[in-house]
Parts: structure tokens; sequence; C-alpha cells
């Protein structure tokens, strides 16, 4: 297997550096590139002539325009990123009769009710940057290509920043800390997005009737919690590893998004129903509070 994993620095690219790498060969590409290989996707020309080069037998996607709040004041670069580059990435997939996996994200939903997404809900993003990841998605589909879009939320990782490590800082600086109560979703990790990859993946080029695989299908942590139950959970774990908190977990206080405003307005209900992925690749999805402290144990090492 020949792999053509784009944004390999990113979270989720960088954990796929490493669950792919069993799996064959991975030419892995940043937007940097690497020599005359061009993984900027901002490049539609350069990306297109890149997998033509490497010919993969698989195209996985990791990059992405994932500035949630600057997209809505550059949306032109955001729509090429998201939502013309994978157009342009499934059309070379199937001249080369390549699959294609690419991750979009619970911003396509509008976020509305309490139910859990299933895959083929009604969309309705409320932001520039969900608008660009539908697209995407949708270009991909009306390409025909072999590709599975996978569908995350609140996507973490112990490399990089992450809301758990914004917390803890706060938690340890100030007196008091607000975080937002009534947005719905599962944390859950750029580790576990990317052994899920690879899992199927196998089952992709071990089945004969592998085509029917093909389809979006949702990723994330099992379970659900809000901002402000996550950041307790956080807040609790550095407790009883010894972290001195100016805010105990019990103090943090719940407020609305309406008392934390930002340029993008975020769904309140990202919770995604897994029984399809589920089902279809024999899988148990984990509760996200363990990959969550899995992470911070990482972490405060």
């Amino acid at each position: 297997m020949r792999i053509l994993l784009l944004g390999k620095n990113g979270q989720v690219g960088w954990e796929l550096q490493r669950s792919l790498a069993p799996l064959g060969e991975v030419i892995a590409l940043d937007r940097n590139g690497d020599g005359d290989l061009c993984g900027d996707l901002s490049d539609l020309d350069g990306v297109a002539a890149t997998v033509r080069a490497v010919a993969p037998t698989v195209i996985v996607n990791a990059a992405a325009y994932t500035a949630v709040d600057k997209a809505e004041s550059e949306p032109a670069l955001a729509a090429k990123i998201n939502a013309e580059a994978p157009g342009v990435l499934a059309r070379e997939a199937v001249k080369l009769g390549a699959w294609l996996i690419h991750y979009s994200t619970d911003y396509v939903f509008d976020g509305s009710g309490e139910a859990a997404w299933l895959e083929d809900s009604p969309t309705g993003p409320l932001s520039v940057y969900g608008r660009t990841k539908l697209d995407g998605e949708r270009a991909i589909q009306t390409s025909r290509a072999l590709a599975m879009v996978l569908r995350t939320s609140w996507v973490y990782a112990a490399r990089g920043q992450n809301f758990a490590k914004t917390i803890l800082r706060l938690a340890v600086e100030r007196e008091t800390l607000n975080v937002v109560a009534d947005q719905f979703g599962a944390p859950t990790s750029a580790e576990l997005i990317a052994d899920v990859t690879a899992h199927l993946l196998l089952q992709v080029f071990s089945r004969q009737d592998s085509n029917r695989l093909a389809g979006t299908y949702h990723l994330a942590a099992a379970g659900e919690a809000t901002w402000h139950a996550y950041a307790q959970f956080v807040l609790a774990h550095a407790s009883r590893n010894g972290v001195l908190l100016k805010v105990s977990p019990e103090q943090v206080g719940a407020i609305s998004t309406e008392a934390y405003p930002l340029p993008a307005a975020r769904p309140r209900n990202s919770r995604l129903a897994l029984a399809k992925l589920e089902k279809t690749f024999n899988l148990k999805m984990p509760l996200w509070q363990q990959g969550v402290q899995r992470m911070l144990d990482e972490i405060q090492r």
C-alpha cells in the first residue's frame, strides 16, 4: 500500500504518521511540501500534480483550514482549502483508482435539538468553516471517488495546544474561571482518530466488498460532555495528581454560549451517532473520559 498523507504536522496528521506506518509506504507532507511535492492545499494545481507524481493507493487528507473564527474574515481561502482542494483530491483519486480518506466535522450541523446526529441528518452549518467543510464533503461525493468522509468533533492531542492545557493554565493563574455549559459533544483524541483510520483501511484492503464501505461515517469518542463538564474533569484529574489550583473543579462557573461571544457561531449540539461506524467495522468506541485521562497523564508526567 502506498499512502499519500497530507497535513502531517496537524494534530491528526501527526498521529496518522504513526498509525499508518505499518500499512505500507507513507509519503507524508505538510504545507511546505518536500522537494517537488506540494502539500499546500491552497495550491490546487500543485496538489493535483503531487497526487499524479506519487500515484498512491490511498490519499489521506488530514489538512484543513481550521481557524474557525478567522475563517469568517477569510472565506475565500477557507473555501479553497476546505472545499475546492478535497474536490481536486477526489477527482485525482478517481483517475488513479485510489481511495480517499477525508476528515470533516460536527460543524456541518446547525446544533439544534438534543439527539445525536446521524450521517444522513439534515445539515445546516452556522459558520464559514462549517459551510466550507460541508462543501468539501459534497465535492467528494459528486466526484464518485472511492472515499470515506469521517466526521469528528472536539479534537485534541497531547502535542500542541488544546482545551485541557488552556484550562489547566487558567486554573493555576486565575482566581475565577467560567466555561460554556450549553454546548454538548464528545472530546475525541487525535490518537483515536488515527488508530480507527488505520483499522478502516485494513478492512478496505482485506474485504472483497470493500467498495461498499465508501461513504460518510461519524468517528468520535463515546459519551457526551459540555465544555464545562470537560473542564471539571480535567481539573479533578489535575487535583488528584497534586497540581495546585486556584480554581477547584467545583468552583468552575457555568455560562451560556451568549456570555462568551465569538466571531463564528458554534453548534450547541455536536453529539454524533456512532452506530454506523461501529456496526460496519466491528468497533466499539471508548468513552471520551478514557482518552482525556490518558492525554492528561501524558502531559503531566
